[in-house]
């Protein structure tokens, strides 16, 4: 398995004369499956709400998607089930799958009661993730319908950290209406993971399956794209680095001993790329061909147990020149657009908070003009909804609040 990194500059020429110039930098990273490639097997767990808002239907069809999930799973695959109310318990130790029927019956046990205690769920699901991680893929489904009332958020925050730190991805599902937008997707954003919202109960099994698709897609993991920025060369002091694809994801770069800076990406996934935006600035540079940084990626592959693997050094080049035309990149700009929505649509957030309902119905508005720029007709449509209630002088249903966070992040796929 090797990486594949591929640099693109919004515009790959530069004005000599500027003193200072700005270039958006988008990288896209994946991993490249070879014929005689092993794939690492699968460490799967489920950590599932079972407390008493999830009586009937929405627990049933849960349980119908998780037993799904156990079917789909291939000899030598490990899953661990986590139920957790306001309390947490092991329904299913970790273990390789050899009697799918076995837990399926666990699973089917299952019945609705009590409050909900998000970080507890977390806790256990950790530990069990923890005991088979060792030359797998390791992934958690984390699915709750409600608020963390019997739980404390900045410690659920402090467990998605410790996951990650495990080289665990946790991703998580919002079941219904009623859950806490902002700790499903911080816990998603800090352990690597997607934020999926299962808006009605009969959609649980397509949400699971879509993300099951994605994981198995996953071929190297604990990757951390690597940047040696050349003199005169910096990054953006704000917001320096997102993630645009598959969901937009603000990044935090860290500098490393030898004086570069890492972003972590986590899993990557085979034949399928992750794109990065960088904003950087350079200063005045000489005419003619200029390498303004170096990429590499620093990986792990889990089906060879390898760690701390180094891809090749890729240079970004700019051609400064002495009479600038601009040579722009149209499919960087669709990046920029990417990114912008999400930002945009975070800002009108803020200014809902703040009681600017005005603000907020423009904020929307300027994100809804953007998806459609972007071609995104699904987010443009639910962003100009939200901004035309609150122009009518309508509240945002938890219903509208979520999809249009859902869809500032990404472009919506069909079931």
């Amino acid at each position: 398995m090797k990486v594949s990194l591929q640099p693109v500059l919004n515009d790959g020429n530069l004005d000599g004369n500027q003193v200072n110039s700005q270039r958006q930098l988008a990288i896209s990273i994946s991993a490249i499956a070879e014929s005689l490639d092993r794939t690492a097997p699968l460490n799967l767990c489920l950590i599932l709400d079972h407390s008493g808002s999830m009586t009937g239907r929405p627990l049933e069809t849960v349980k119908q998607a998780a037993m799904r999930i156990v079917d789909r799973l291939s000899p030598g695959d490990r899953l661990s089930v986590v139920a957790f109310d306001h309390r947490a318990k092991v329904l299913v130790p970790n273990q390789v799958i050899e009697n799918p029927e076995k837990i399926k019956q666990q699973i089917k046990r299952l019945t609705a009661d009590g409050g909900t205690a998000i970080d507890e769920g977390m806790r256990l699901g950790i530990e069990e993730l923890a005991k088979g991680k060792k030359e797998t893929i390791s992934q958690a489904f984390l699915l709750t319908d409600g608020e963390n009332e019997h739980g404390d958020n900045n410690r659920c925050l402090k467990f998605a950290q410790l996951a990650a730190s495990y080289n665990l991805t946790l991703n998580t599902l919002g079941f219904g209406d009623n859950w806490n937008q902002d700790v499903l997707e911080s816990i998603s954003d800090a352990a690597g993971g997607s934020l999926t919202h299962i808006e009605h109960p009969e959609e649980a099994e397509a949400r699971f399956s879509q993300l099951f698709d994605r994981i198995q897609t996953v071929g190297l993991t604990n990757a951390y794209l690597l940047f040696s920025l050349m003199p005169k060369v910096r990054f953006a002091e704000l917001k320096p680095v997102a993630q645009v694809s598959p969901d937009t994801i603000e990044l935090a770069t860290q500098q490393e001993a030898d004086g570069r800076f890492s972003v972590r990406l986590g899993d990557l996934m085979k034949d399928a790329e992750r794109v990065v935006l960088a904003n950087l600035y350079t200063a005045q540079l000489e005419p003619g061909l200029q390498t303004i940084a170096k990429l590499q990626v620093r990986y792990d592959d889990p089906a060879i147990n390898q760690t701390g693997l180094l891809s090749e050094t890729i240079p970004v080049e700019v051609n400064v020149q002495q009479v600038y035309q601009p040579q722009p990149n149209p499919q960087v700009q669709q990046h920029i657009l990417a990114l912008a929505k999400y930002r945009q649509t975070q800002l009108a957030e803020t200014k809902l908070q703040q009681g600017d309902r005005a603000g907020a119905a423009t904020m929307l508005q300027t994100a809804a003009k953007t998806a459609l720029q972007m071609g995104d007709q699904n987010a443009a449509t639910v962003l100009q909804t939200s901004a035309t209630r609150l122009q009518a002088g309508e509240e945002l249903s938890d219903a509208d609040r979520k999809k249009t966070r859902i869809v500032s992040k990404t472009i919506l796929q069909d079931s």
